[in-house]
């Protein structure tokens, strides 16, 4: 409420007023204080913190009785390289005999989005309707960010079986 007070004597005479001669209003805030800590207290209870967004990544369980190697068909496989300078190369096939020639896509939703889903319909045709696998192989020089990017284009293609895995001697030279 704000409350002013006036002290002037009332002569019947009218006084003319400076500036300084008046009096300040005092406002009482205590209302506005109250209100203030009472919204505070309402946004921190109704508001939910965001959640990070995880990729769950099933790895395999180290025993030594699974030193065997797996036996995947190369006419399924689609091998991503990823290089440094956000360079992306793939082939179908094993590297001592790949199926395809390397090339190189963009990343992106454009580039490397399209190329996996044209890549999971056509496996898909060719091999009586059995699932693409993908392998994501990142050099030394690659950028995690771009590891982050193809795994996010493999979860937006919705292919179920891809392994990040090492790269070898020549997927390095196809780079």
């Amino acid at each position: 409420m704000a409350e002013l007070a006036n002290n002037s004597k009332t002569t019947g005479k009218k006084e003319r007023r400076s500036i300084r001669n008046r009096p300040m209003p005092k406002v009482d805030l205590t209302a506005m204080v109250d209100l203030a800590f009472l919204l505070i207290t309402f946004f921190m209870l109704t508001t939910s913190l965001s959640t990070p967004n995880k990729l769950d990544v099933a790895m395999p369980d180290r025993d030594k009785g699974l030193s065997t190697p797996i036996n995947i068909s190369e006419d399924r496989t689609l091998n991503l390289l990823l290089g440094g300078n956000n360079e992306l190369t793939y082939y179908l096939g094993a590297s001592e005999s790949p199926k395809t020639a390397p090339q190189r896509v963009a990343y992106g939703k454009l580039g490397l989005g399209e190329l996996l889903i044209q890549m999971k319909n056509k496996i898909k045709m060719s091999s009586n309707g059995q699932d693409i696998i993908v392998l994501i192989k990142p050099s030394d020089i690659a950028v995690t960010r771009n590891v982050v990017d193809v795994l996010d284009a493999v979860q937006r293609a919705s292919i179920k079986r891809f392994m990040v895995t090492k790269i070898n001697e020549l997927e390095k030279k196809m780079l």
